[in-house]
């Protein structure tokens, strides 16, 4: 079982996504996105499996949460910095995001 200090160790944040484009050469499906976290995160790039339910248009300006502080990870060329957080719905990932505009660079707590 998870403790609380399992949780207090991520690090998740608000960020503004500013970017999307499709990532032909993903496996799956993907967008690669770029996303503004603020000053102090700045802007990190990221590939989410959520065209089913996207498109590229519908990105921009969404605020979304994300892990900040996993390490970058390489995925078909592409390095992806942040996790984007979603649910697996019956239609395809959903976005996790702030029910109201906050500041970009707010952590979820």
């Amino acid at each position: 079982m998870a403790e609380f200090s399992d949780f207090e160790k991520l690090d998740i944040r608000v960020g503004r996504i500013i970017w999307a484009e499709p990532f032909i050469e993903a496996k799956k499906p993907a967008y690669k996105l770029k996303i503004d976290f603020g000053k102090e995160i700045g802007i990190k790039q990221s590939s989410a499996q959520i065209v089913s339910l996207y498109e590229p248009s519908d990105l921009i300006d969404r605020q979304i949460l994300a892990v900040v502080n996993f390490p970058p990870k390489r995925i078909a060329g592409f390095m992806s910095e942040v996790l984007v957080l979603g649910t697996y719905s019956k239609d395809g990932v959903v976005l996790v995001r702030p029910d109201r505009e906050v500041e970009i660079g707010d952590k979820l707590g």
